[in-house]
């Protein structure tokens, strides 16, 4: 991403703070003393996913991240909000009210929402790990390409 930003903004940097297994709890948590510490003009918010596998309520997971949401505007940076749909196995109502959340974030804080990170990814074996949640190397040219359109949007 940083490679690609700098062609079009020579001044970016990319800070990446996730952690692995984050959970919008921890990533609310962190997210104070981050944005203190960077003051970031774009803050790419891509987390539930974990909270969604480890079947956290979806008010919990919304609630966390309208939180993020509220804060990161308060310091006039601007949100790229990551859309993330769970795998079929966690049923119908859950999977669909947990993508639900992205939906209405977004228009409830008039944010950008990329709609799925793994779009045209989740369902080819060859670019996932073997846990098929996680993406492999091979994917994350795709994954920038998913969410481009909407960062280079927010940037211009």
């Amino acid at each position: 991403m940083e490679q690609k930003l700098k062609k079009s903004y020579p001044d970016a940097a990319v800070i990446n703070s996730s952690l692995v297994g984050d959970t919008t709890a921890n990533g609310l948590q962190r997210l104070p003393s981050l944005l203190a510490q960077y003051s970031p003009d774009v803050v790419i918010l891509e987390l539930g996913g974990n909270d969604g596998l480890r079947g956290i309520p979806i008010l919990n997971i919304k609630n966390n991240l309208s939180k993020m949401i509220e804060l990161t505007l308060k310091t006039n940076a601007k949100v790229l909000l990551i859309g993330i749909k769970l795998p079929p196995n966690y049923g119908g109502a859950f999977s669909k009210a947990f993508y639900q959340n992205y939906v209405e974030l977004s228009n409830q804080f008039g944010i950008s929402l990329v709609p799925f990170i793994l779009e045209g990814i989740a369902l080819k074996p060859n670019l996932m790990l073997e846990d098929h949640i996680h993406p492999n190397v091979q994917a994350q040219p795709l994954i920038l390409d998913n969410i481009w359109p909407y960062l280079n949007d927010l940037l211009s």
